[in-house]
């Protein structure tokens, strides 16, 4: 049985710090060290480099299984539909919910990037997301024109919405204790496990984080 569960490390993939070569090895680092969600997010040219695209995407659905972890695709249904992906995750602005639905049904796990409205998270809900993510909280190295939000918005998703919230945008272990405070389940980060020399270190010291907060609540 897959493994749908949204809460913890979110880890997402990124080829500045991830080199091909090393690829592999730094994303099995993460989940080594705690990572309970995977993101594949790659920007390259989906027809132009489908290939590499799909061998990677497999892989990784692979090694999540092993790790019992939960393996996403970024905004590429197809993709996911490819390589056997449980999960995807898409924009706001992308295709509908409802179409996705009606393509690949419920057993695909479907997450809806929320930036900083309730209201795009209310119509995500309308209409059959599994969770949504709200960002940037901080200052991004991945997305450094994103806007800013206030913690306030996670507080005010946390006491209306009753499925996972995933929170994004410069995340580290200095401030990764507030959003949990705030009511995230999951924590989506890219440059503060993958940046890392040591991914799995790093991916392991946001896992205690969690550890640490679900004692205290």
């Amino acid at each position: 049985m897959m493994n749908h569960a949204v809460t913890g490390l979110y880890a997402i993939t990124d080829a500045r710090y991830m080199p091909e070569a090393q690829f592999l090895e730094k994303a099995e680092a993460a989940l080594r060290g705690g990572a309970r969600v995977l993101q594949y997010r790659d920007k390259g040219d989906p027809l132009a480099e489908a290939l590499r695209r799909r061998q990677q995407a497999g892989a990784l659905r692979e090694l999540c299984t092993q790790y019992g972890a939960l393996f996403v695709v970024n905004d590429d249904a197809l993709l996911a539909k490819s390589v056997g992906a449980p999960a995807l995750h898409v924009g706001a602005e992308d295709t509908p919910l409802s179409t996705l639905r009606a393509q690949y049904g419920r057993n695909l796990c479907i997450g809806v990037s929320c930036y900083g409205s309730l209201e795009k998270a209310r119509q995500a809900v309308r209409e059959g997301a599994d969770y949504v993510a709200f960002g940037a909280f901080f200052a991004s190295p991945s997305k450094p024109l994103a806007p800013v939000i206030s913690l306030e918005v996670l507080r005010a998703a946390r006491a209306e919405l009753h499925l996972p919230i995933v929170a994004i945008g410069g995340i580290t272990e200095d401030n990764a204790g507030a959003l949990l405070t705030a009511g995230a389940d999951a924590l989506a980060v890219i440059a503060g496990v993958f940046a890392h020399a040591h991914s799995e270190s790093a991916a392991r010291r946001f896992a205690t984080l969690f550890s640490h907060y679900q004692e205290k609540s």
